[in-house]
């Protein structure tokens, strides 16, 4: 089954077609970008040199970051640069590669968002065995596992929507190369597809997430045998997990369970899970962890020192 395909390109119809809309949201969306960018990557490189960040929690969290600023990237550059264009188009090759690289992504964190809730839950619940259950081997077995099911999850996505016939129709009311809006513009009968996405998409995302819940359910039911201390600790931590399942999770499911249509308010969903989730994450889990936040003051503390010893000496 080839792709019959006259299709070359897609023209995108962006998020409001209001001229002075787009340079509103130009400025915002650009500003929250570089915050998206800074955030996360600021994470990646505390992590990487504080020898204090070094568990396993911390280990995952710059994976977090990491795949939040690639994310980012495949999504708002391109979203950007279209607000200032008045014919936004993008080829038929790359609608496939962004598709592919955001449910690659996207589908990582998922399962990076379980290893996670795993490694709190040995932390808190077995913490004497804590360092020997979540050892390097098993942290990198997590990782790998949680790009391998993001990288089968996506290929399932792309090799559905490439085999579908586009004869004509490309004009994709969205900003993003999607799933629906562009089974919506297909020549065929694509509910089955449809439902398939469902499934791979949607029940995934149910799924996990309720699987979230009931982990952190635990963890937190668990606290009870605590110390005040380490209950506010472990309270903390958790909070700010859930907090970032909850707006990682939420509008994935809002948008993958249902049969396929398009709404108006998907732009929207969409704008939250692919803009402002990964610029939050970074600020959720660095506001409210000490630990993190000790590190970054003491790396810039230490960066400005060595700058006004160099301007002394100069």
């Amino acid at each position: 089954m080839g792709h019959s395909n006259n299709v070359t390109e897609f023209v995108l119809l962006g998020l409001t077609q209001d001229p002075e809309g787009q340079k509103v949201l130009f400025i915002m969306f650009l500003l929250i970008y570089i915050v998206t960018m800074v955030g996360n990557l600021l994470i990646v490189m505390t992590v990487i040199v504080s020898p204090s960040l070094g568990s396993p929690m911390y280990f995952f969290l710059a994976y977090l970051a990491f795949m939040d600023a690639v994310y980012s990237t495949t999504i708002s550059p391109k979203m950007i640069g279209d607000l200032l264009c008045d014919k936004k188009t993008i080829s038929f090759v790359a609608c496939m590669g962004r598709l592919f690289i955001q449910h690659l992504f996207g589908g990582a964190e998922v399962f990076l968002l379980v290893a996670m809730a795993s490694d709190r839950y040995v932390a808190i619940c077995k913490p004497l065995h804590y360092l020997t259950i979540m050892n390097r081997q098993v942290c990198i077995l997590l990782l790998v596992v949680a790009w391998v099911g993001g990288f089968l999850h996506s290929l399932v996505q792309l090799l559905f929507v490439y085999s579908l016939p586009f004869c004509g129709p490309n004009v994709i009311d969205h900003f993003i190369c999607d799933m629906y809006p562009l089974l919506e513009l297909a020549c065929s009968d694509t509910y089955f597809i449809g439902l398939t996405v469902v499934a791979n998409g949607g029940a995934n995302c149910m799924a996990i997430f309720i699987l979230l819940l009931i982990s952190y359910g635990v963890i937190l039911r668990s606290l009870k045998t605590h110390s005040q201390e380490g209950r506010l600790k472990a309270l903390s931590t958790c909070s700010s997990h859930i907090t970032v399942v909850v707006l990682f999770f939420v509008p994935c499911i809002f948008m993958y369970v249902r049969p396929v249509s398009n709404f108006p308010i998907d732009k929207s969903i969409t704008v939250v899970y692919t803009v402002i989730t990964p610029m939050l994450n970074p600020l959720i889990y660095t506001l409210r962890n000490s630990e993190m936040k000790n590190a970054m003051e003491k790396i810039w503390s230490r960066k400005l020192t060595t700058c006004r010893i160099r301007i002394c000496i100069h």
